[in-house]
């Protein structure tokens, strides 16, 4: 199982808007990088779910429940999405801020490539991230 973060601005879709749906196909992303990861993703891996522009905060975990398929979005058929089912919201909201102020979490797409909405967590960084916001490893 693999980690990632993707990121979503709470007024388009929150994380209270994924629970109250479940499963959500993650559409939209139009970034050649971020649809590389999303091409990765393969079902069982877990995402962290990041409220973007105002809250800048980890709020949720997200499990990949489909891999990756043409975006229903997209009328050029370039671009893919996977779905996520919501699992359960954090214990503790983790900001941007401590995740900055940790040594071992600057090389994370989060902090290097603040516009990138989906990257990567490695699995000793997702340990980290998950004491921080009060869950299991």
């Amino acid at each position: 199982m693999a980690w990632w973060l993707v990121k979503s601005e709470p007024e388009t879709w929150s994380w209270d808007d994924h629970v109250r749906v479940g499963t959500q196909a993650w559409d939209g992303v139009r970034n050649a990088q971020a649809a590389g990861y999303l091409k990765a993703m393969a079902v069982g891996d877990r995402a962290f779910f990041y409220h973007s522009v105002n809250e800048k905060r980890i709020v949720g975990l997200v499990e990949v429940t489909a891999p990756a398929y043409p975006d229903p979005t997209d009328p050029t058929g370039r671009w893919v999405v996977v779905d996520f089912t919501a699992i359960r919201p954090v214990a503790r909201p983790v900001d941007l801020a401590t995740i900055k102020a940790v040594p071992e979490l600057a090389h994370l797409a989060l902090v290097r490539q603040s516009r990138l909405s989906v990257g990567p967590v490695d699995d000793a960084a997702a340990r980290l991230i998950l004491s921080l916001a009060g869950e299991p490893a």
